[in-house]
């Protein structure tokens, strides 16, 4: 098993290097080179029970020694890690032997990561333009795995897509995706409800969970840290509905057609991490929504994940009833910096 905790932290260095991450490159391939049982945290790596890569094993640590670094608990290490320049490995390798025996990383192991990537709502908002358009209607957000509701707020952040701007200039936020192919259409997205649900929501206006949303971000990429910084301090005082628990009861619970609005589940890079039962739950519930489904009071199901455990990027699909079709919207990046629009 020791080999395969090794290379998930491999695997993760690879994904870093395709997401342009140099630094973490290098601290993910130092990690799974140096860590050993000679710390508990190391034993609890070394003898992790799960699937490394499933779990986001890799992503846990990470995110613990990020959080010790932006917090002031690993100073040492903070002196190689960004902004300052990539360091010398012998010297990374040993801040990261020390810092791995400090105990405050352990509770980090005991969660998965979380995170807000502001970012997907650049491939979101086309889609949800997409509803817009082919309904005439107002939307109703339902979110599942919203994290910190950052993403149930996409209608109030400006958008440049290839030059089509849409949004406020006054907004917290300007997304520009490098767009590829035809526009989406240029309809008004108006929200009239919204609403998310997290296993864990996290909280914007506690510093602590400002803090552990800024950890998962990967020091390296300054954008995404300047982006969701933003946000946090836009939405702060004016939080979209969280709810904590499972998709499945919370959809079953609060997802119903209203007549005069179109209602839109939706989720970003979250579906692969719910268990099947809870994907089985949710498909079964709109499944029956769907029968109901009307041209006043249509159902859309809206999904920016992988296709496949190993796809290189994700997707952007749509389901829309009462009619049941399923387009293909787009090809995206994990972060949202790119969208391929196929329309």
């Amino acid at each position: 098993m020791t080999a395969a905790i090794r290379q998930a932290f491999a695997d993760q260095a690879d994904w870093a290097r395709r997401l342009d991450a140099p630094f973490t490159v290098v601290l993910c391939e130092t990690l799974g080179a140096i860590i050993d049982e000679t710390t508990e945290v190391g034993r609890r790596v070394l003898g992790w029970a799960g699937n490394p890569h499933a779990d986001a094993l890799a992503l846990r640590l990470l995110g613990g020694l990020n959080a010790m670094v932006r917090g002031g608990e690993a100073p040492a290490l903070a002196a190689l890690y960004p902004p300052n320049p990539m360091p010398n490995p012998a010297a990374l390798a040993a801040q990261l032997h020390a810092t791995l025996a400090d105990p405050r990383l352990l509770p980090w192991l005991d969660s998965a990561p979380q995170t807000n990537e502001v970012a997907r709502s650049g491939m979101l908002m086309p889609g949800m333009m997409v509803i817009a358009a082919a309904t005439g209607l107002p939307l109703r957000l339902f979110e599942l795995g919203a994290s910190a509701g950052l993403n149930l707020r996409m209608d109030r952040y400006r958008y440049d897509f290839a030059g089509q701007t849409s949004g406020s200039e006054q907004a917290p936020l300007t997304l520009t995706p490098t767009w590829q192919g035809p526009l989406p259409p240029f309809a008004p997205v108006t929200v009239v409800e919204r609403r998310g649900v997290d296993l864990a929501p996290v909280d914007v206006r506690d510093p602590a969970g400002r803090a552990r949303l800024l950890a998962y971000v990967w020091p390296d990429q300054t954008e995404r840290i300047e982006r969701l910084t933003a946000a946090m301090a836009a939405f702060a005082d004016d939080q979209a509905m969280l709810d904590a628990g499972d998709a499945a009861p919370w959809v079953e619970q609060h997802v119903a057609l209203r007549p005069g609005t179109a209602t839109v589940v939706y989720h970003s890079i979250a579906w692969q991490y719910f268990p099947r039962h809870t994907q089985s739950r949710v498909t079964a519930h709109l499944t029956r929504l769907a029968a109901a489904a009307t041209t006043i009071s249509p159902l859309a199901w809206l999904r920016c994940e992988f296709a496949q455990p190993n796809a290189p990027r994700p997707t952007l699909r749509l389901t829309m009833w009462p009619d049941g079709e399923d387009r293909l919207l787009a090809y995206g990046h994990p972060h949202g910096a790119t969208v391929e629009w196929l329309g």
